[in-house]
């Protein structure tokens, strides 16, 4: 069962302390704290400052890459090695070692660099009022009890209760979710009353968007909301990757058929009394080392690398080197809505006249270019003189203002998003003001919460006119009559009947609904006092939303298509959250069902039972505090789903660290986010998300081809040797010729073969099983039957040529084993369509390889000095053509197998 106890941020409510409980409480007054104070308090609560992210140390970063199970075992075949005397073999090993880890600590190293590169830094400053005076401090100096004056555009610096304000509006979208101002002030409220909904009090890291307030601080550093946050992160420990988990199967699964080939050679021996004991046991140790594809870790990384880089390549950054293809086997993502889903840029879609059609509007974000429409005809909105004047308030009445950066090309808001909306709305129209002798602002009165309004008092050539906008029901109630066409008329019950018709369809839309009035004044008025703030003339509405970002709606379905879930978990109010979901197709838009989503309020009230059956049910929940975001993405990984998390908010911050993937925000996303996540996209797009899923997809296809590829080779090998000591015959390869093929040829084409860019249809397959191996049941058959094929094909070129001299049959079943790879790696580039369908040029990188092995294997085998350091003898080209041709009977039968299997039987 959630206790309420277990979502509070303060186990002191100050939200329900009285101005004279809390300045008591902590022995305050208006004039502030002595400088004594000051210093006891410093001393008993530290700096105001949270602990800093420590970055990863390079040296970290390198040690780190040899934590794999299968790097050990290669370190452990490096050692035997030595010891067995096979000095090349340790060095070759090793030099695959450090490859192995410099592909891994580059990779890393480079994605590190890239998240550094997205930081914004910045020192805070405090204005603070100490022994009745008011003076601008480091916000790190503040302690509890300091007495803090904020005004609009001013980052909150530490956690404060309000004690006096004026019109304060505040931003709290990285701590709840909402894009939309709160409005604050000093009243008291109920214990009970929920983070998101305390409106007396103020949060380290949000923002005034409007307004004024003097406040005392009441939590400082760890001891914040935002600081909770950090201690909540402090504790979570992310688990291994799933990459990092199979990667720890497959070195176990190659570790037993070492010792067990090793162990079957040796039996084998002993009881064919052809060998010596002593050698005997070099024998083994040699076939303990060679059936290990001392290739596979450096492949695996190559595979990951290549991953990360088309990830950034489409925007999406990885941090954690090992998380490429977990992407690949998430199931469900729970997605915040502000700033991920969305824009987290109030946009006007729509504006009503009365005595007209509804009037639609395009364009989003601050981007001030759009049309406007009626019944989907564009129309000159300044040719309606109703509409005009209706722009000029939005214009005039307004102190925010929209930046163009040319460098990004990028348009962005300072101010209230509400009065930024109704600016971009009118430069949309080409109504544009700056103001002059002839458009004068007399006075101007910001957002008031208890009027519901704002109002600007203007003189516009010799007329003086009061422009207001605020909460509709509030403008119509204080207006008389209506601006109609090029008049007035008087405001009835029919028309006010016709306006909150409008306004309840918008508002059920999830759009926030602005009234907007204007009335003429006389010319002795030069202050805006209440008693003006009647008989308004009503202009019109506007409806306005935080639009989904574009491509959204298609990447959730392609989420599906996927078979992986969309849940959206928000700090937001449940019916803009259920307008979003719809609209973006997280829930059906004829979904009527009563249960489609939930608040916290409502989650509280469920035991654990009750709450598994509604999260696997409901994909929308809405009003969460940081906590229990955090414990739905901690019971649905016990409900076996892979959980991919994606925000951009501290409040994010715990589940971005909990979640099997956490994926950041780059661009809107705070450093806290950013840290927390394994992931981080670049522009902060959705869509890159199933792209990113994509990616994931074929790296783990990728890694199973190639790691199948590799111990196709090893299993030919270890399986001729094993014939050939229980006949009491020598080796068919020396230690060099083994190593050589598994490094050198193989590891040539492995790499080509992990630039495969996976077929069409991967995003309509279901995720890959998290318990799901690399090497597993479904491979064995082809494994058996390739494996088989290079032995038989290996032997019999021994038998044939082994009259002639032991160096040609090494020479020949070499030439076999290389050749027969090389086809192989034809049939390893989908391991269900046949190369004929994918095409043999449409990867140049895999012709290249073989291109570039083919060119190698001559060259050390026929070029005298290479064919002295690995023991082989002279072939002709008669003979090489023959044994090229044996060797591609390895395609010929791969592709026989896909045909009958995915063919006729299925």
């Amino acid at each position: 069962m959630l206790k309420m106890n277990e979502v509070n941020l303060h186990k002191t409510q100050y939200h329900n302390l009285s101005i004279d409980e809390i300045l008591s409480h902590f022995g305050t007054s208006p004039e502030g704290l002595s400088q004594q104070k000051v210093e006891e308090e410093r001393t008993k609560y530290g700096w105001n400052k949270l602990p800093e992210v420590q970055k990863v140390s390079w040296l970290k970063l390198l040690f780190k890459q040899f934590k794999s199970l299968l790097v050990v075992i290669l370190i452990l075949a490096a050692v035997i090695s030595y010891y067995a005397g096979h000095i090349i073999d340790m060095y070759v090993i090793l030099v695959v070692v450090v490859i192995n880890a410099l592909i891994g600590f580059i990779q890393e190293l480079k994605a590190e660099e890239a998240v550094s590169a997205l930081k914004k830094m910045m020192v805070q400053k405090a204005r603070v009022v100490r022994n009745g005076k008011e003076s601008i401090l480091p916000s790190r100096e503040l302690v509890p009890g300091d007495i803090i004056i904020l005004e609009e555009g001013e980052s909150i610096p530490a956690d404060a209760r309000i004690i006096e304000s004026k019109n304060l509006q505040v931003t709290e979208s990285s701590l709840t979710g909402e894009s939309v101002p709160e409005s604050k002030s000093n009243a008291v409220l109920p214990k009970e009353t929920p983070l998101a909904d305390r409106k007396n009090m103020l949060f380290k890291s949000t923002f005034v968007a409007g307004g004024y307030a003097k406040a005392v601080v009441c939590g400082t550093g760890l001891n914040t909301a935002i600081g909770e946050i950090a201690t909540t992160l402090s504790s979570i420990k992310r688990a291994r990757t799933n990459f990092q988990k199979k990667s720890d199967v497959l070195g176990r699964q190659l570790a037993f058929l070492s010792i067990a080939s090793a162990a079957i050679l040796f039996i084998v021996g002993y009881f064919s009394g052809n060998y010596e004991l002593d050698e005997l046991v070099l024998v083994s140790i040699a076939a303990l080392v060679s059936v290990i594809p001392e290739g596979m870790p450096a492949v695996l990384s190559i595979v990951l690398a290549i991953g990360s880089s088309r990830m950034a390549k489409r925007n999406a950054i990885i941090r954690d080197f090992t998380s490429v293809e977990t992407l690949g086997s998430v199931t469900t993502i729970i997605t915040d809505k502000t700033g991920t889903l969305t824009q987290n840029k109030l946009t006007v879609k729509k504006v009503f006249v009365y005595g007209d059609d509804p009037i639609e509007v395009s364009g989003e974000g601050w981007f001030p270019a759009g049309n406007f429409t009626t019944n989907e005809k564009i129309i000159e909105p300044v040719e309606n003189p109703s509409l005009k004047r209706l722009l000029e308030i939005a214009a005039c009445s307004n102190n925010s203002s929209i930046k163009h950066d040319k460098k990004t090309d990028r348009y962005e808001l300072a101010g209230d998003p509400t009065e930024g909306a109704l600016l971009v709305l009118a430069a949309k129209a080409g109504v544009k003001y700056a103001f002059t002798d002839q458009l004068q602002k007399m006075d101007d009165l910001p957002f008031n919460s208890k009027l519901k309004l704002r109002a600007t008092l203007l003189k516009i050539g010799d007329e003086k006119f009061l422009y207001v906008f605020g909460a509709p029901e509030k403008i119509l109630e204080i207006s008389s009559s209506v601006s109609f066409k090029n008049t007035e008329k008087t405001l009835d019950i029919s028309i006010r009947n016709e306006l909150s018709d409008v306004m309840d369809c918008w508002s059920s839309e999830a759009m926030r609904v602005i009234g907007l009035a204007y009335k003429k004044l006389p010319d002795t008025v030069e202050k805006i006092d209440e008693h003006l703030l009647n008989d308004l003339v009503f202009s019109g509405l506007t409806g306005m939303i935080d639009p989904p970002r574009p491509n959204t709606k298609e990447a959730v379905e392609q989420c599906k298509s996927a078979g992986v879930r969309v849940i959206m978990a928000t700090g937001d109010h449940i019916n803009t959250a259920v307008a979003i979901a719809k609209s973006v197709g997280i829930i059906d838009e004829n979904n009527n069902e009563e249960l489609i989503a939930l608040t916290e309020q409502q989650l509280l009230q469920l035991d654990e039972k009750e709450l598994d059956e509604v999260i696997s049910k409901v994909s929308v929940f809405a009003r969460l505090s940081p906590k229990v975001k955090l414990h739905i993405a901690e019971r649905l990984q016990k409900m076996g789903e892979l959980v991919a998390m994606t925000g951009d908010g501290v409040n994010d911050a715990p589940a971005l660290k909990k979640a099997d993937i956490g994926i950041s925000m780059g661009i809107m996303g705070t450093d806290v986010a950013r840290e927390s996540s394994q992931v981080v996209l670049a522009d902060d797009n959705f869509a890159s998300i199933v792209n990113a899923i994509e990616e994931g997809r074929i790296v783990f296809s990728n890694a199973r081809k190639t790691s199948f590829f590799l111990v196709t080779t090893n299993f030919a090998e270890i399986i001729t040797l094993v014939s050939l000591v229980a006949l009491g015959l020598p080796m068919a390869l020396t230690a060099t010729q083994i190593l050589w093929l598994n490094l050198v040829t193989d590891g040539v084409c492995d790499i080509a073969l992990a630039t495969e860019k996976g077929h069409k249809d991967v995003l309509n397959e279901k995720p890959v099983k998290q318990q799901e191996k690399i090497l597993n049941k479904s491979v064995l058959p082809l494994l058996i039957m390739m494996a088989g094929i290079m032995t038989v094909l290996s032997l019999g070129v021994y038998f044939w040529f082994i009259d002639v001299s032991l160096e040609k049959a090494r020479t020949t079943v070499f030439i076999v084993m290389a050749f027969s790879q090389l086809f192989n790696l034809y049939n390893m580039r989908s391991l269900k369509k046949s190369v004929f369908e994918i095409g043999f040029f449409s990867n140049k990188y895999i012709n290249l390889a073989i291109f570039v092995s083919v060119l190698v294997q001559v060259i050390i085998i026929e070029v005298p000095f290479f064919e002295r350091i690995f023991s082989f003898e002279f072939v002709s080209v008669p003979e090489f053509i023959i044994l090229i041709a044996l060797s591609s009977i390895v395609l010929w039968t791969g592709e026989l197998y896909k045909y009958i299997k995915y063919r006729i039987v299925n």
